[in-house]
This record gives structure tokens, sequence and C-alpha cells, in this order.
């Protein structure tokens, strides 16, 4: 309950409602890319003066590589579950989804912990770029492979039956590997990140200082802000689930539990402390709903973008942020005492 009632908890219940009655009440996009880019911004910063203290430990690798691990095998699960229910390239889609991650949802937890006084490493910002791109890249290598087979079968049929299933072929034959691996680590926002980290560990104590009143004093009302114009967002996603499918309903509802719990036992086998596992399982458990849709509309065009757009912004987003983050906050602790 207490973390209902954090301010920038109840500005993102308020843009909901806003948005739910149709109020005209909108944030131009101009102002969201701005404080999107602000709050990568200020993470980034107080992740590098973090590095700068500790420097890249044993226990920053084990962190890092633990997510590394969990960017992998998250939508993998995910895509051999869903394959079960829907086409290859919409499996492919939502399993990338919710396997990269949510920056806003971990930008909410980092803002709780430190409310709540819990420590925690600011290498875990790197954490979150690194786990942004595996579940992409993997989404464009089933892509093709169900591209190639489906050139094989129509290859295999004779005569005028050899048109067959092109009906949803990308122009082009789909985008290349190599181009989507090359956007996905120079795309701006991850890139921001990753820089804004490497600026804080270079400049020290002496840049904490003088970045104070912009990476902490402001950092509240921002966030406050932009989870205003989420909450907004989230209610204008809801009309995208009507008519689909009470499995993947439950996947949105129910699979982030399960991604946060093989985090959480990750975090048990390999001895990573309290606050790292909470941030851990909030990544393992977030969905991305702007970098995977971005690339997803390029590059699996046979995907429909009500259910790789419409499920983690309409329904895992808001759980997130309103139950999970307090919800893995209090297992954790219960777990690793």
């Amino acid at each position: 309950m207490h973390n209902l009632l954090d301010p920038a908890i109840l500005f993102f219940i308020l843009g909901v409602f806003a948005g739910t009655v149709k109020s005209n009440l909108e944030i131009p996009p101009a102002i969201s890319r701005f404080l999107a880019l602000y709050l990568l911004m200020a993470l980034g910063l107080k992740g590098g003066f973090a590095l700068s203290h500790s420097g890249f430990t044993a226990q920053v690798a084990t962190s890092l590589g633990a997510a590394v691990a969990l960017a992998v095998a998250v939508p993998l699960l995910g895509y051999w579950l869903l394959r079960r229910v829907l086409s290859g390239f919409d499996a492919a889609a939502v399993a990338a989804t919710y396997g990269s991650v949510s920056a806003v949802t971990f930008v909410t937890a980092v803002q709780t912990l430190e409310n709540q006084g819990q420590a925690f490493g600011g290498y875990m910002s790197a954490a979150m770029a690194l786990m942004e791109s595996p579940a992409i890249l993997l989404a464009i290598m089933m892509a093709n492979a169900l591209r190639q087979r489906q050139a094989a079968a129509v290859g295999q049929t004779a005569g005028g039956a050899a048109v067959l299933s092109w009906g949803n072929a990308p122009r082009g034959g789909g985008v290349a590997f190599g181009q989507v691996l090359r956007e996905s680590f120079t795309e701006g926002a991850q890139l921001l990140l990753l820089g804004a980290m490497l600026v804080g560990m270079l400049s020290g104590d002496a840049g904490k200082a003088a970045m104070q009143p912009f990476s902490g004093d402001l950092f509240k009302g921002m966030l406050a802000f932009f989870l205003l114009d989420m909450g907004l967002m989230t209610a204008r996603s809801l009309p995208q689930l009507k008519g689909a499918s009470p499995f993947l309903l439950a996947y949105a509802v129910l699979g982030p539990l399960a991604h946060a719990g093989l985090a959480l036992g990750l975090s048990v086998l390999l001895g990573i402390p309290q606050g790292d596992a909470i941030l851990l399982m909030v990544l393992a458990a977030s969905a991305s709903y702007i970098a995977v849709p971005a690339v997803m509309r390029h590059a699996v065009p046979e995907a429909q973008p009500s259910l790789y757009c419409g499920l983690p912004l309409g329904i895992t987003f808001p759980l997130n942020v309103l139950f999970g983050i307090p919800l893995y906050i209090a297992v954790a602790r219960s777990v690793l005492g």
C-alpha cells in the first residue's frame, strides 16, 4: 500500500484515469521524449558514480553475467510456450517483448529502493542496457528461420499453388541480421545510458557533486511527470486487447512472475546481493513497449502489433509498477534475508 501512495505512482494512476475518461490531457511527444532521455541520463550518471567507487569487481561481473543469461533464457522460454497458441512470427515478437526490458519500470524500482534505503549496485544500470538487445536479436533469428522454412515449402510446391503462404512475406525478404545487430548497439537511448555511466565513472565524486541538482534533486519530479504520460499511454493501449486470447492475457500476468522467480533462483545460486537480486527480478519481469515494438514493426512485419504492443503496456507495465515491484522486494527480502 505504501508504494501506491508514492507521488510518482499516484501520477501514473492519474494518467490512467485521465485516459480512461477521455480527458484532453496530453503530454506533447517532444516533452515525453525529453523526459525519457533525462531519466536514462540521470540513471546512467548514478550508476557511473557508484562504479567509480566500487570498480569492476567479481560481484559486478556475476550480476552482469546473470543479467545476460536471463536476457537469453526468458525469450527462448517465452517463444517455446507461446508457439503453442500463436503463429511463429507472433510468438517471436511477443517473446522478444517480454525478453527485453522496460527502462521506466527499472527506474521506478530504483527510486523505490532509494526511498526505502535499500542498497544496490549502481552497475545494475549496465545490466539493464545489456538485457535490452539479446531478445531482439533472437526474434530476428527466429523470424528469418521461419521465412527460410516458408521459402523451402513454397519451392517444393508445384504449379500455381507455389504462391501460397507468401501473402505476408516482408518486402525485400526481411531485415539483415547484421543491420539489426548494429542498430541494437548504437540505438540512441542505450548509447546515452552507457555514455552517461562512463561520464559518471570518469568524473567520480566531483562530478556527482556538480550534477546533484540535475541527476538527484530533479529526478523524483521528472519521474512523476513521465509516469503521468505512461498512464495516458496505458489507457490508450487497453482497447487493443479486446478479443485477445485468455491464454495471452494470463501470460501477460503470470509470465513476468515466473521470470522474476527465475531471476531470484539464479540470484540465490550465484550469491547475488539482495538489492541487485531485486533489480534483476524487476528487469526479468518487465517487458519492452518502446524499443522492441519499434524494431518489430519493420523487422517482423508479419507479427500483430496489437499483441506485442498491447500486452506489455496494457497489462504487464501497470501491474509491475503498482503491485509487482513491492512484491519482488518482499519476496527477495524473505528469501535472501
